[in-house]
């Protein structure tokens, strides 16, 4: 990232009337500077200046470890009669940008941390319900050979209907035409249903979708929608 830092001088004088502590006899300037710091994203200026004596003859500077009293109170006069830099802090196009960028973010997050929750669908609050007698249900079930098994022996995919509920065991009914494939659920059957149905517990519900495993669990039935 562009990053610099330079000297700006702000006036110079003449301190004929001092005498050199390095090199006695050599002529003086006393130069007063402020810092100038410049980034991609701002120029400022500092507050402060500060002032810097230098050998005319050698042009070189002298380190203020070696400078008089004499000196210190000129450096301290000069430097109080500076003129005020023209500004303090100035953003550059890409610090506007960047300003820009940063407040709407921010507005985002504020307003995605109000703003109220979207209502939820019907299809959402019906299968949030606990399933109760009479429900009919759109999914597929699994089924395996022993409880405990990885790999199913058949699946089908199908309506449901809740036969019968027992606390939190709930007796799901397979439709009468079950496809061994999955099908639209308006081609297939949702209003005959076997007499007998599998006791099955909820494993997981959650807005779109509830999991139920068999008592024995031999069988486990994903539901998708309700009717």
């Amino acid at each position: 990232m562009f990053f610099s830092v330079s000297q700006i001088e702000q006036s110079a004088h003449d301190a004929a009337g001092l005498q050199n502590p390095k090199q006695p006899g050599n002529p003086m300037t006393l130069g007063v500077y402020r810092q100038l710091t410049r980034t991609a994203f701002f120029s400022a200026y500092s507050k402060k200046a500060f002032g810097e004596f230098w050998d005319d003859a050698l042009r070189q500077k002298i380190a203020s470890r070696f400078w008089t009293p004499e000196m210190n109170a000129l450096a301290k006069q000069r430097v109080a009669q500076a003129p005020k830099p023209p500004y303090v802090i100035k953003l550059t196009v890409v610090g506007w940008l960047f300003l820009l960028f940063a407040a709407i973010t921010m507005g985002m997050i504020v307003y995605q941390e109000l703003k109220p929750p979207l209502p939820k669908s019907a299809e959402y609050v019906a299968m949030e319900q606990a399933p109760a007698v009479g429900d009919v249900y759109f999914g597929h079930y699994e089924v395996f050979k022993e409880a405990g098994d990885r790999v199913a022996s058949g699946v089908g995919f199908g309506w449901f209907k809740v036969i019968n509920v027992e606390g939190d065991v709930y007796h799901m009914a397979k439709s009468v035409e079950m496809s061994n494939t999955h099908k639209p659920q308006e081609t297939l059957n949702s209003t005959d249903f076997e007499a007998e149905g599998t006791p099955a517990r909820i494993t997981e519900q959650a807005g779109y979708l509830i999991n139920m495993k068999a008592t024995d669990g031999k069988m486990e039935i994903y539901i998708t929608a309700k009717k």
